[in-house]
């Protein structure tokens, strides 16, 4: 039930925190008696390993009492000597995170290193190595031009990494850069990677706590500001022996303190060792260019056997007339520029999303945002304005004060300065908040007191000088408060009407007031009278509701994942109406309660509408069970207790103001409140899906259409094709596809996946048709007189005819690259108008390749211009050509729509990470992560919690450390309210 205390529970954001400290105390109580029972002498440090003193289960030095802390770290309140220090920092190394750089040369290497490449370079080096003989020189033309292509997509890749700055230094920069600490007897300042354990610092107003540490003395009231490790707004009283984080910033006092962990054995530490290295992932972009790349390897692979045996062996073709066939495979068949096509599609989608208020921090996550199935949203601050207001239509009311009496009244009772909350809801709901004073002079204010749950105010009516006390607060004390017009029935209106609210999850605010005849402000009063019961809520978004309408218009479930109490969970969700078929984390572990219809956890976790009470396992293993049955998450949060399920997300999306640590671990970070922002990004995310799957068919179809169409030629005709035009084919080829970046696309009203049996199986239809047009054309003009016939140009007598060369390079050249318009449409090409800059691509391409077949005389590459006759012949066919393309595609459309195909089937191997958790990695996968690392250019740390968290991405899970931030984020919550849960407790 949904506690009345307004105070009280305005300061909570963790649902029953009060019964958690309880027994947070009762296990640290059974815990120190279980020491004085059974203590035994604590080891030399020097004996220990690092792994030893860190581990908790021995030695927890957050715990331990503040003596045993000394005793085990060997060191005294004067400090450590140089000596000492010298020696510790051997043993437990810097108070900094240690990482390798990466030498940039085999960096821009590590860019020509994948199966993609790999067939380019064995064609560089067929070119260069094997073509010779028959006295002709190397293939120098086809050797150079390979090469460039390589650079150049090589150098891309490596520019857009290199942008992202120097990982290391921003590292080194998340801890604070100098420090007080007593050395040899004496205060120093020094850097705060010479800090070791045992270490004497000094922390005063506005320091950031360079590592770990536990207080010795605390001067004045010590507040610790730790927003940036839990995501909570509230600073946190500190005392002498209290454990203070590294990253913190010091709001309030002066200590001294202990220092008990540095580097990795912080609190951040331990982050980074939840979070693993994100280029080993086996990412799903990395996994689709792997499986994309495989199809076309095998296509040129079988063709490559295919030509050999038939040269050869049936034709007997000399060594050089083979070669130069097998490169124009080699060549033409490997979509080389498509991991740099697809690199810039993502990083231009993500300067896009940019503008729609939504920053890419792991890029290839937009990729993923296609796909996503369900969103686990958090409540407050995102579905909810995490702002208190009174619902004024359900005020009720026990006299005959109206509503905005009751509303004025509870305003005098009410700061006007230095507001908590409460008063601050309170005194904005009138119409004016200077009504909180007019028409009244105040003579007495008593702030709330946590013994008896109330503030009081005593004031004179300026209008008659009538003098009154008002006073609100939670409602039995206010009823044992009120004498005057109190009656049973009264009292169980009242009690009925706090239990109405508590199971719609409204906060009660009991109002009453007291008149004094006598105009005294110390005398006796008439009696306090029960006028009204306020109800205060967080309530959503004005957008909200709309907005998960629209995600559930484009096939995402939004769950609610919060960790408040269930009433206030189930009655936001009744006013979004998103349901309030919603449980408490508990159920996560002792299964589905009874008469909830389901059986299993997992199917509780898929069919439910959300889960109160959470703490940051329960996300993680909610994350975990949706993955485990194939759905693509994301996952909202702000606070580094988040960190585990935002990095085991498949998108973790860190919201507005969220704290660094939450920015760090997710993949997208908002700038606006609210989950209209998150639709947003859904919505643009399958515009860039669009772009890469369109971009995929096609160039798996001129794979297709090349390996095909020119192996089956040599077959048929002994035709032989110069692998310098094949060459010149792709670069302008890839050239103009690069703008497919920014094509116009509609997104799909679904959630996007990559079936791959859909893609191949179109780029093999496309491929065999475009290739079936080449070959007819070819025989046409060799083997026919109609064009002679018809158009009057010359009959060609050779099968390798230099004008046949370009007759055929332009037909192959224009026709392959027209067909980006038949893959990026879903009807007819000419009916979803490209962006410009695609079109104005298309046309110079077209231009350059029509000039080099009418007027190239290239002796080195066997061709010899065409003349404008021909070329016109050759456009003429490719328009005849192209419409029947898009009858292809609808019938594969009609039959990919009634197969109901689904993607195809992928699973992981050993442990599941955030991007194998739906799809797998192949054996060349993580080929592919130089590529995709390369991706990470618009990762730049924005602060020092990104920077320290920001370099990893796995997670590895640990269930040690799990409870290690669920303590934290309790002992919290615990210490906001540790006032009001003393004297709870003594009131008991």
């Amino acid at each position: 039930m949904a506690s009345d205390d307004p105070k009280e529970d305005e300061k909570r954001e963790v649902s029953e925190v009060v019964e958690v400290k309880e027994v947070i105390n009762e296990k640290h109580e059974e815990k120190q008696q279980s020491t004085t029972d059974e203590k035994e002498p604590l080891p030399d440090m020097k004996n220990l390993t690092v792994e030893e003193l860190y581990d908790k289960e021995k030695y927890d030095m957050s715990t331990m009492e503040p003596g045993d802390v000394f005793t085990l770290l060997q060191t005294t309140q004067e400090g450590l000597t140089s000596e000492e220090a010298a020696a510790r920092a051997e043993k437990f190394g810097y108070n900094k995170i240690e990482t390798k750089e990466q030498n940039p040369f085999l960096q821009f290497l590590g860019f020509m290193w994948n199966p993609l490449s790999w067939v380019m370079e064995m064609a560089a080096i067929v070119a260069i190595a094997l073509s010779n003989g028959e006295n002709r020189p190397p293939d120098w033309p086809d050797f150079v031009g390979i090469m460039l292509l390589l650079l150049a997509n090589s150098t891309i890749g490596f520019w857009e990494e290199r942008q992202a700055g120097n990982a290391v230094k921003a590292l080194m920069d998340a801890l604070a850069p100098e420090c007080k600490v007593k050395r040899d007897g004496e205060w120093k300042t020094m850097e705060a990677a010479a800090l070791v354990p045992g270490d004497v610092i000094s922390i005063k107003l506005g320091d950031v706590i360079p590592a770990d540490a536990r207080l010795i003395t605390a001067h004045g009231a010590v507040s610790i500001d730790q927003a940036a490790l839990t995501g909570e707004s509230l600073p946190v009283g500190k005392e002498a022996g209290d454990e203070v984080f590294s990253g913190s910033t010091v709001k309030q006092g002066e200590a001294e303190a202990v220092v008990i962990g540095t580097g990795l054995n912080t609190f951040f530490g331990r982050a980074a060792k939840l979070v693993g290295e994100a280029g080993e992932d086996m990412g799903h972009l990395q996994v689709i260019l792997a499986h994309i790349g495989n199809f076309c390897l095998c296509s040129i692979g079988i063709f490559l056997v295919l030509e050999i045996i038939v040269q050869y062996a049936a034709f007997h073709y000399s060594y050089r007339r083979g070669i130069d066939n097998l490169l124009v495979l080699l060549i033409g068949g490997i979509p080389i520029a498509m991991p740099t096509v697809l690199s810039v599609t993502l990083a231009i989608g993500a300067k896009q999303l940019a503008e729609h208020k939504a920053i890419v921090t792991r890029i290839t996550a937009i990729e993923e945002m296609a796909a996503v199935t369900i969103l686990c949203s958090d409540k407050t601050g995102t579905l909810t304005l995490n702002k208190l207001i009174v619902d004024k239509p359900t005020v009720k009311t026990y006299a005959e004060h109206d509503v905005d009496s009751i509303m004025l009244i509870s305003s005098y009772a009410s700061r006007t300065e230095n507001q908590d909350a409460i008063d601050f809801c309170i005194v904005n709901s009138l119409p004016d908040v200077k009504m909180a004073r007019d028409g009244i002079e105040e003579l007495d204010f008593k702030p709330f007191n946590p013994v008896i749950k109330r503030t009081e105010i005593t004031y004179k009516r300026l209008s008659d000088g009538k003098m009154f006390r008002a006073t609100k607060g939670m409602s039995a004390f206010i009823m044992d408060l009120c004498t005057r017009d109190k009656t049973p029935e009264q009292i169980k209106q009242l009690d009925e009407d706090v239990d109405e609210f508590a199971r719609r999850g409204l906060r009660s605010l009991a109002v009453a007031i007291d008149e004094i005849p006598s105009g005294d402000p110390e005398g006796e009063g008439l009696g306090f009278r029960l006028i009204g019961l306020l109800p205060i809520y967080d309530p959503p978004r004005s957008d909200t509701k709309e907005t998960i309408d629209r995600a559930i218009g484009l096939g995402v479930q939004v769950k609610m994942i919060t960790g408040d109490q269930l009433a206030i969970a189930k009655e936001t969700g009744r006013r979004l109406g998103m349901g309030d078929n919603m449980y408490l984390s508990k159920t996560l572990k002792e299964g589905p309660p009874a008469g909830s219809g389901y059986s299993t956890i997992d199917e509780l976790v898929l069919q439910s509408d959300g889960f109160a009470g959470v703490y940051p396992e329960h996300k993680y293993e909610i994350v975990e069970r949706l993955q485990d049955m194939g759905h693509m998450t994301a996952m909202t949060g702000d606070g580094v207790n988040d960190a585990p399920a935002l990095s085991k997300a498949n998108v973790g999306v860190a919201v507005a103001d969220a704290s660094d640590a939450a920015r760090s671990a997710a993949d997208i970070v908002l700038t606006e409140p609210g989950l209209s922002v998150i639709i947003e990004a859904f919505i643009h995310s399958r515009r860039i899906f669009q772009r890469m799957r369109n971009y995929s068919i096609y160039t798996c179809s001129v794979t297709i259409r090349i390996v095909v169409g020119f192996a089956v030629m040599c077959f048929a005709f002994q035709f032989d094709f110069p692998p310098f035009l094949v060459l010149i084919i792709a670069v302008i080829n890839d050239g103009t596809i690069m703008t497919i970046s920014k094509d116009r696309v509609r997104p799909s009203p679904f959630p996007d996946s990559w079936n791959l049996k859909e893609i191949f199986s179109y780029a093999i239809v496309y491929g065999l048709y475009m290739a079936a047009s080449t070959i007819v054309f070819y025989a046409v003009a060799f083997k026919t007189d109609f064009f002679q016939s018809h158009f009057g140009v010359e009959h060609f007598e050779d099968a390798n005819d230099w004008i046949l060369h370009s007759v055929i390079y332009l037909q192959v050249a224009s026709i392959s690259q027209a067909l980006i318009f038949v893959t990026r449409s879903h009807g007819f090409f000419f009916m979803e108008r490209p962006s410009t800059l695609l079109l104005c691509a298309f046309v110079i391409a077209q231009i350059v390749a029509t000039l080099i077949a009418v007027y190239a005389n290239w002796p080195f590459t066997y061709i010899q211009g065409c003349g404008w006759s021909w070329a016109g012949i050759a456009w003429i066919w490719n328009i005849v050509w192209f419409p029947p393309l898009d009858f292809l595609k609808f019938g594969m459309q009609r039959f990919w729509r009634s197969s109901h195909t689904t993607p195809i089937p992928v699973t992981t191997t050993g442990g599941t990470s955030r991007r194998s958790s739906v799809i797998s990695g192949s054996a060349s996968a993580r080929y592919y992560a130089n590529r995709t690392r390369s991706l990470r250019a618009l990762e730049r740390p924005r602060n020092f919690g990104r920077r320290l968290l920001g370099l990893n991405k796995k997670l590895s899970m640990d269930p040690n450390e799990m409870r290690r931030f669920s303590s934290v984020q309790t002992n919290h919550a615990s210490q906001v309210l540790s006032g009001t849960a003393q004297q709870q407790q003594q009131q008991k």
